[in-house]
């Protein structure tokens, strides 16, 4: 741990050379900052984490398992465990969805936890992030940094590697490809988490595209790569926010979507 604290100033420059970087909008002027490390991490114990892991499974599974029944049967509204106000006044609910069966059955493959440990030792969940969760691209990245400047920290402790995200998300989305190359969508350039966009097309083998680079034929979605060849797409993560994915679906002035895309999702 010393160690690590030791080297702060050289994993912070390391950080900057790599271009670690996450946006933000000030007074309407996009800015760049780079990502700050604090070389003293929140240490949980293996027992802990294993807990934890147990619980948060259970948790996305139940998610799951309530996105399927609201956007289909609906029988949790029905049987009066949760009003049917709370849900269709909810911001997250769209109609537009009604009766779309995503492949395999599920509708979130990636969920971001946000958990706090509380005073009394115990641990909470602040939020689920089931949409477009962002941040996994900065600990992996930090994280060989540090193993890179402090070696000696990694061998001389059992701590668990975090190296397999990006074989993990690739596995996710070789699974519900449906026949053509992986593409993760971006807003572009100036979107807060754009780094991470990029790191992670690169690291999971993935195109990286704009709305410019999709578009829809004969019911299917395509890339068009820079020497102006079309691929099929066979499964798109997109780092997009529902109601600008498709501007003839959600909202018509959406000029980062793609047009009829939903009807493809269909």
């Amino acid at each position: 741990m010393r160690e690590l604290v030791e080297h702060t100033e050289g994993i912070n420059r390391l950080m900057a050379r790599f271009g670690v970087k996450f946006g933000i909008y000030k007074n309407g002027e996009f800015h760049e900052q780079l990502f700050p490390f604090d070389a003293i991490p929140r240490v949980i114990a293996r027992e802990d984490f294993r807990i934890l892991e147990k619980g948060l499974i259970q948790r996305v599974d139940a998610l799951n398992l309530f996105l399927k029944d609201i956007y289909g049967e609906k029988k949790i509204i029905k049987d009066q465990v949760v009003p049917e106000e709370f849900v269709f006044i909810s911001s997250g609910y769209l109609p537009e969805c009604e009766r779309i069966c995503p492949p395999k059955g599920i509708y979130s493959h990636i969920s971001g936890i946000d958990l706090v440990l509380g005073k009394d030792g115990e641990w909470y969940i602040l939020e689920d992030n089931l949409r477009i969760p962002s941040g996994a691209s900065y600990p992996m990245i930090a994280r060989e940094i540090c193993r890179r400047v402090s070696p000696k920290t990694f061998s001389n402790n059992q701590i668990v590697d975090n190296r397999n995200y990006a074989d993990l998300l690739k596995e996710t989305l070789d699974w519900v490809n449906t026949g053509g190359i992986p593409v993760i969508m971006t807003p572009g350039r100036y979107n807060a988490a754009y780094f991470e966009h990029s790191y992670l097309a690169e690291r999971t083998g993935s195109e990286l595209a704009t709305c410019s680079e999709l578009f829809v034929e004969n019911d299917y979605l395509y890339y068009r790569d820079y020497r102006n060849t079309k691929q099929k797409v066979g499964v798109l993560y997109r780092r997009i926010s529902d109601e600008y994915l498709d501007p003839l679906t959600f909202l018509p002035e959406s000029l980062i979507g793609i047009p009829n895309l939903m009807e493809v999702y269909r």
